[in-house]
């Protein structure tokens, strides 16, 4: 079954780094306020450690294809503890020539930092956060840039960086579709090579969930996110971006992101730094692992040596399939149906059959895909193919 799943499909280093400058209300990730005093070596120390230990229980494991800084604000990192971090990944795995290495990054840090040592360190990719252009949408999702050094990070990554992704989100209260058409066709107009563009969430255990659930703000009905969706597609496409998953755009194919990439495809990546998440393969056998969340607590389970097999949950053949139709629908490339066949997953055809009907899934040479239709439906479509 190695064939199924596992580096063959890509394998990737992800380093969470836990610390952002301020705590923006939407997000749904690992987060903790950075405080300038905090003295952030000891965490560091603990990454390249866990890096060394994944090296450990994989002694087969390929040379890495991606390395990816996410956060949380990886961007706080100094460029020498980013050449630490690097460093222990090529001495652990080796690093291929070609490996996509990508940094998260605020766009005031872009423009407070001198980013060619970040470039220096080894990253060729950058990731913007611009979340917005619209003064009153930057300041409604809190972030601490204006939309003027928002477009100033994009300039100043550009002259430094060949690859830059930036990403933005849609569909907030109150936003109009012209608006955001707006937006999105002068972002368009620096010619960057990715784009990340997603709709607002609103996850129960954030400030904008709990607003959402006492009333305070209203979410866009769900046919008004849809055309929102639509018109993304319509606007990126008129500009030649290829639309190659449901919120990610490319330039062409070689300029989307690997990392990611490999996360829908069904690889292997090392999830590194306190609340990471990782899927890693050895032998026939498919693992999650999912570290501690504080930094303390994972510190401390580094620091035992057991913190990463003390995580382990191995996957069986129908959790390992239903990853792969959840992910793999993500995709336009789609997901093939002999890989599922092989790991004893039958789509059920009566499913199948109703959303062929309603134009939302096609099937091709032996893959499932989501048609243009599918996609705003790709969770409900992929968990129904999943049961």
């Amino acid at each position: 079954m190695i064939d199924l799943y596992g580096p063959k499909f890509g394998f990737g280093l992800y380093v969470h780094w836990p610390y952002c400058s301020r705590i923006c209300p939407y997000c749904d990730f690992n987060v903790y306020a950075a405080k300038t005093t905090r003295d952030t070596s000891s965490l560091v120390k603990s990454v390249v450690a866990d890096i060394q230990h994944h090296r450990e229980f994989l002694p087969d494991h390929p040379t890495l294809n991606s390395i990816y800084f996410g956060g949380g604000t990886p961007s706080l990192l100094s460029a020498s503890d980013i050449c630490t971090i690097m460093d222990a990944a090529s001495e652990s795995f080796k690093i291929s020539e070609d490996a996509e290495i990508t940094l998260e990054a605020n766009p005031n840090d872009v423009i407070s930092n001198d980013i060619c040592r970040w470039r220096e360190a080894g990253v060729n990719r950058l990731s913007i956060g611009l979340q917005s252009i619209n003064g009153q949408s930057l300041k409604f999702l809190g972030r601490d840039h204006s939309a003027k050094s928002g477009l100033e990070a994009v300039e100043t990554a550009l002259h430094v960086f060949q690859s830059v992704s930036a990403d933005l989100i849609y569909a907030l209260p109150n936003q109009s579709l012209e608006s955001w058409e707006q937006e999105l066709k002068q972002v368009l107009t620096f010619d960057l090579d990715h784009l990340s563009l997603y709709e607002l969430t609103f996850e129960e255990r954030t400030a904008f969930g709990r607003r959402l659930n006492r009333g305070e703000i209203i979410q866009p009905s769900e046919d008004l996110r849809a055309d929102f969706y639509q018109l993304t597609i319509e606007v990126t496409k008129r500009a030649g971006m290829q639309s190659y998953e449901i919120s990610n755009h490319a330039k062409n194919e070689n300029s989307r992101s690997v990392h990611n990439t490999i996360y829908w495809r069904g690889g292997d990546w090392i999830g590194v730094g306190p609340g990471a998440h990782g899927r890693i393969t050895r032998g026939t056998k498919r693992y999650a692992t999912q570290m501690e969340s504080k930094p303390t607590d994972y510190m401390r389970a580094v620091e035992s040596r057991n913190g990463m097999l003390d995580n382990l949950v191995e996957l069986d053949a129908r959790e390992i399939s239903n990853e792969l139709i959840l992910m793999g629908l993500r995709l336009k490339e789609g997901i093939e149906i002999e890989r599922l066949k092989r790991l004893g997953h039958i789509i059920d055809r009566d499913s199948l059959e109703m959303f062929i009907e309603e134009v939302v899934v096609k099937i091709t040479s032996g893959k499932v895909y989501l048609t243009e239709k599918g996609f705003p439906l790709a969770d409900g479509i992929g968990a129904k193919l999943a049961s």
